[in-house]
């Protein structure tokens, strides 16, 4: 596993972070620009912008190698919600929006230390993300940190069909 520093950001924080998140996103999808990826700077601001955002991004030195964001969901409005027929006893959901590691570090742990990072200490049950079904691998990935898929969703008209996958968090019962 790389080295690297890990800091913790909010909401409050995003106007000095906000470079960084799109520096990194633009070497990470350098050759996947399609108009939904050009579209980042949009969903950084969404994100950030509500109250319970929590980011956080690794360093190599004074290096960014990555990052991981999201926040609390909206009860009643998980992604996962749609594909569940009874919903856990404890439905709060962290709703994971990015985890990205520019190229450089990708296969080095990083994206692990983010992730665990990012979901360290949450009161919620529950954490949810959105996978594009073109990667196997990541999907794969996630499988190991114990994510389960539960179905599909496009949040756009032009974004791919993720499958949406639940995990429960450390210490809580997973969704299933």
């Amino acid at each position: 596993m790389t080295a690297i520093a890990l800091r913790r950001f909010r909401h409050e924080d995003l106007p000095g972070i906000r470079q960084t998140l799109l520096a990194v996103h633009a070497d990470a999808y350098a050759d996947e620009m399609d108009e939904f990826a050009q579209r980042f700077p949009w969903f950084v601001d969404h994100w950030g912008s509500h109250p319970g955002f929590s980011c956080v991004i690794a360093y190599d030195g004074d290096e960014p190698v990555g990052f991981a964001y999201g926040a609390p969901a909206r009860p009643g409005r998980e992604w996962w919600r749609e594909h569940l027929s009874e919903a856990p006893a404890d439905d709060s959901t962290f709703s994971v929006s990015e985890l990205m590691v520019r190229p450089r570090w990708r296969k080095t742990g990083a994206a692990e230390q983010l992730h665990a990072a990012l979901l360290q200490d949450r009161p919620e049950a529950l954490a949810a993300l959105l996978v594009d079904p073109g990667h196997d691998r990541v999907q794969a990935l996630y499988e190991t940190w114990g994510y389960q898929p539960v179905g599909r969703r496009q949040p756009f008209p032009d974004s791919p069909n993720f499958l949406v996958m639940v995990h429960g968090l450390p210490g809580k019962p997973a969704a299933g």
